[in-house]
């Protein structure tokens, strides 16, 4: 239980962390995962090398320092750590190597004249009342899971029943569990875990449920990223017929209930959560606005798909914006995605509920539009590895 005193020293260390709490997670990292290869396989070594985790973590930190005394004001960010760790099954024996790692970095970070014994005693107290917090959240989502019908705990194998190339560079690989058993269900915009083996190394990696709960099958989109460890092997040595290890689907960038009209705003393979969104809307009879940038039509995924819907149903309305346009595509606009295309595109500005993925500088692009249209920030739903901070700028 964290004193008093210790909740002081704690709050006192914000200005450190404002001012050096990136290069204190950096140092973290390093740490860790240089001396502790059995925590390797949970981080993306992808975001450490482009410092999003770091920064993520840092404004993790940040946060839980500020809010030491009221942890509710914390808001949505302990929901999305628990989700991202039930679904790379992070354990409660993974605690006490981050909280060891973490103390040590402190100290060697500040130096043995800032980061005191008592400086040390109060987080590693503090450390010890998130990891409580968190390990008692993540036991509710196992076991809340493991009891769903078709639920499971841990890993389970699935086999791959087919490959379907959806773009020049997204193909989407359609799972159904090796015990012949049933899928649990899951809600619009939720992602698995998976878990691999690629050149005798474990690797973890999420990855977005691109099709509707089935109760039967699951289905994965993966875009070929330049030089994926994870996404190469997929595309390169999955066949189908394979097996891979998946975990339960998790997540809370998910489609809230509502009757407000609902837009979907996306880049690349930021489509594949919006799909399944886009079926459960208009089963619900919400108005729908569909909208997809991608480079050209080559590389736009599902394309059909969504034509098919919107030419069926009055209730959805589809609009493309290439920012490379090839010879012959046909797209409602061209270039960048601009704020007088959401004007136009969105069915209401002051009432629609906007859910927008993409790369980073397509969704500070998003959010500033929204901004400055005056969409409601509570309006507005994104799932964004790192600091929200960084679609300010």
């Amino acid at each position: 239980m964290l004193t008093t005193e210790q909740k002081s020293i704690v709050r006192q260390t914000v200005p450190l962390l404002e001012s050096g709490g990136e290069a204190l997670t950096r140092h973290f990292y390093g740490i860790m995962l240089g001396e502790y290869p059995e925590v390797r396989p949970l981080f993306n070594q992808a975001h450490q090398a482009s410092g999003d985790q770091p920064r993520a973590l840092a404004n993790a930190v940040l946060n839980y320092a500020r809010h030491i005394d009221e942890l509710e004001a914390l808001g949505p960010l302990v929901g999305q750590i628990v989700n991202k760790h039930v679904s790379l099954q992070v354990l409660p024996e993974h605690y006490p190597v981050v909280g060891q790692c973490l103390l040590r970095a402190i100290r060697e970070v500040l130096g043995e004249e800032v980061a005191t014994d008592a400086v040390l005693d109060a987080w590693g107290a503090a450390y010890q009342q998130l990891a409580d917090l968190l390990i008692g959240a993540e036991e509710e989502a196992y076991a809340a899971t493991a009891a769903q019908p078709g639920g499971w705990r841990g890993m389970r194998r699935f086999v791959v029943e087919r490959r379907v190339p959806e773009s020049a560079e997204i193909t989407s690989f359609h799972l159904v569990p090796a015990d012949g058993g049933a899928v649990p269900p899951h809600r619009p915009g939720q992602y698995i875990g998976l878990r691999l083996e690629i050149d005798g190394e474990e690797v973890r990696r999420n990855y977005s449920l691109s099709a509707p709960s089935s109760g039967r099958s699951l289905r994965i989109s993966v875009k070929r990223e330049p030089g994926g460890l994870v996404s190469n092997h997929l595309h390169d040595h999955v066949t189908e017929g394979a097996e891979l290890e998946l975990m339960p689907p998790a997540g809370d960038f998910v489609l809230q209930d509502s009757e407000r009209p609902v837009a979907l705003v996306s880049a690349g393979v930021g489509i594949t959560p919006t799909l399944p969104m886009l079926d459960a809307a208009l089963a619900a009879r919400r108005e729908v606005s569909f909208i997809h940038c991608a480079r050209h039509a080559g590389v736009h995924a599902f394309r059909e798909h969504v034509d098919a819907l919107a030419a069926n149903d009055p209730q959805l309305q589809r609009y493309y914006c290439y920012s490379e346009p090839a010879t012959g595509d046909e797209a409602d606009a061209s270039g960048l995605l601009r704020r007088e295309h959401l004007e136009a595109w969105l069915p209401s500005l002051s009432d629609s509920e906007v859910y927008f993925l993409g790369p980073k500088p397509f969704m500070q692009l998003v959010r500033r539009h929204l901004r400055d249209l005056g969409v409601p920030d509570a309006q507005c739903h994104y799932e964004f590895f790192g600091p929200a901070a960084a679609l300010e700028t």
